[in-house]
């Protein structure tokens, strides 16, 4: 599916996704990744909810966002609440769900100016 970019909008956006892949500022990503305004992190190692450990949420807490978006995968599935306490410990919201409502509400949020991850699992 494609996505409509607001042409006044600045920073990173998604453009489109699908089975097996997200697209950031047109470009197609079929490995997990983080996304924020100013970066695309395309090595971020977690494969599954399941596979998530705490050095990968380590690394979305060193971003320092307001909140996280952690998109699932196709399907929605949540993950060990222990693996989620370092967010909530920093005082950085979080929310989880399937990896294509993650991609729209990123860009819902960073067009309003909220300092947004999103740690997407393709």
């Amino acid at each position: 599916m494609k996505i409509a970019q607001d042409a006044g909008a600045s920073g990173n956006r998604f453009t489109g996704y699908g089975e097996g892949y997200v697209e950031v500022n047109r470009a197609r990503h079929t490995q997990s990744l983080v996304v924020a305004a100013d970066r695309v992190i395309v090595d971020w190692p977690a494969e599954s909810v399941q596979s998530l450990q705490a050095d990968h949420i380590a690394a979305l807490v060193g971003l320092a966002p307001e909140i996280v978006l952690l998109g699932t995968g196709k399907a929605f599935a949540f993950p060990d609440p222990a693996i989620l306490a370092p967010l909530h410990q920093a005082r950085i919201g979080v929310e989880v769900m399937d990896t294509p409502a993650a991609c729209r509400t990123y860009n819902i949020l960073a067009a309003e100016g909220r300092n947004v991850v999103a740690a997407l699992i393709v």
